[in-house]
């Protein structure tokens, strides 16, 4: 007579849930400890520092950062993304964001910026708090390099699948805050690439004759991105918005433009 098998028990009479444990381990889903995890992360980023980082200023002039910059290269920051990503598969939202905001607490501008790389990596999991974290270090995220990644990336991920999220990048473009300013158009990168450009001039519109240098560079930047994707439509709205353009919109929306059409747009200026 064959016994029966025990509820949660194998053929050999072994406890299901240790198999199942055994395997969760083999794919890294054991659950993660987002201290003891920054602590690893930020040994490995310091150990690929530059000799005597914090003596570069012209590094952290270069990307425009209040923090100090180690000086990593992108294929170093990358490397240690991959390696980090094949040793913790299956993350879950919470054990992302937890992680994502202990890296941003780091003092420098290459924990930040890989805070920003995590989530970016993982779009597919990001949820309402990952969006309301991301939210959260905009006005903190100074200078081009940290802006630009931070709304290019995880925020431009989250904002395209989700009409609501547009709506409040529409509220961006009024904000006291030119960082936040900016990443209302650096936002719209998803939708550019996929030639979805109405919600982009209608972003775009509200910031058009921005009093500040680095959004004026931002919107010039994404009318050019419109450009390479519609130029008949592109070059009709800087025609429509042409007097009191702001001189380095028309130079960097027009850097693929002929030059008769550029000079056009600074005589009507």
């Amino acid at each position: 007579m064959v016994p029966r098998r025990e509820a949660g028990n194998d053929a050999r009479g072994v406890p299901a849930f240790g198999k199942v444990m055994k395997v969760a381990i083999g794919l890294g889903l054991t659950a993660l400890n987002a201290r003891k995890t920054k602590v690893d992360l930020v040994r490995k980023i310091r150990a690929s520092a530059k000799p005597n980082a914090y003596a570069y200023p012209d590094l952290q002039a270069y990307v425009g950062s209040p923090y100090p910059v180690l000086g990593l290269t992108t294929p170093q920051m990358r490397s240690i993304l991959q390696a980090f990503r094949r040793e913790h598969r299956g993350l879950s939202a919470k054990e992302l964001n937890a992680l994502a905001k202990a890296m941003w607490s780091g003092p420098t501008f290459d924990e930040k910026s890989f805070a920003i790389s995590l989530l970016n990596a993982h779009r597919p999991t990001l949820d309402d708090a990952s969006w309301k974290l991301a939210d959260s270090w905009v006005e903190r995220a100074i200078g081009w390099a940290l802006s630009d990644g931070l709304a290019s990336g995880p925020i431009a991920g989250m904002v395209y699948p989700k009409p609501g999220r547009y709506q409040e990048l529409l509220r961006w473009t009024k904000s006291p805050s030119i960082w936040r300013r900016r990443a209302a158009t650096y936002a719209m990168h998803d939708f550019v690439l996929a030639g979805e450009l109405d919600k982009p001039f209608q972003l775009l519109e509200k910031l058009v004759y921005d009093d500040e240098f680095w959004v004026q560079r931002a919107v010039g930047t994404w009318l050019r991105e419109c450009w390479k994707q519609d130029r008949r439509r592109t070059e009709s709205f800087l025609r429509a918005h042409a007097r009191g353009l702001p001189r380095v919109v028309i130079t960097v929306a027009t850097e693929r433009a002929t030059k008769s059409f550029r000079e056009e747009l600074r005589r009507k200026r």
